[in-house]
């Protein structure tokens, strides 16, 4: 069965938000979470920059509907093929995995998942150790389907632990950055989805 993208999409939007330019935002400059820092080519940027010249308010009450196409496309190549979204087992997974990217990277995302399939493998007993290299394959993919069903709400804990611990300590290096702590936590969600 394919996992839905348009729904991760959607439920990650919702953390997003619109436009923002916060003076301690390592992303700098964003629109629906797409980084200017990070992202400095992306097309849209043409379009913010022509309705910035534009008088009246900025950012507007409405955006463009072809930007946000633009910005759906962007996510959907960017992230969701990157973690090979299509290809997971089951959609909190996807929705899960998809955020973390977006958030955190798609090397993180994948990184994470390798370090709980390691953790829930049974001494190995399910399926080898993973190599923990943040690169999404078939290895990654045989091993979560390996993992029964059942431990699927283990592992997602797993994930939302392991994200948490990462602001945590992103936080304690740049203590700047804990004005980020209420909506990043919003993003980590224990027990069922």
């Amino acid at each position: 069965m394919k996992m839905d993208f348009d729904r991760s999409f959607s439920k990650t939007m919702r953390s997003e938000g619109g436009y923002s330019n916060r003076k301690n935002d390592v992303g700098g400059e964003t629109i629906w979470g797409i980084s200017r820092v990070y992202h400095p080519d992306w097309g849209g940027w043409m379009i913010v920059d022509a309705l910035k010249q534009k008088p009246g308010k900025f950012p507007p009450d409405k955006f463009p509907d072809g930007l946000f196409v633009l910005v759906k496309a962007f996510y959907k190549r960017m992230f969701w093929d990157r973690i090979l979204g299509d290809l997971l087992t089951d959609q909190r997974l996807a929705d899960e995995m998809f955020d973390t990217a977006v958030n955190m990277g798609v090397h993180r995302a994948a990184l994470f998942l390798q370090q709980a399939l390691n953790a829930l493998n049974r001494d190995q007993a399910l399926y080898p150790d993973l190599v923990e290299d943040g690169l999404m394959g078939g290895k990654t993919l045989e091993a979560l389907k390996a993992l029964p069903f059942r431990d699927y709400d283990v592992l997602l804990k797993i994930l939302n632990v392991l994200q948490g611990a990462h602001y945590i300590e992103f936080m304690r290096k740049s203590p700047v950055q804990e004005e980020n702590a209420r909506g990043w936590f919003a993003r980590v969600e224990i027990g069922k989805s």
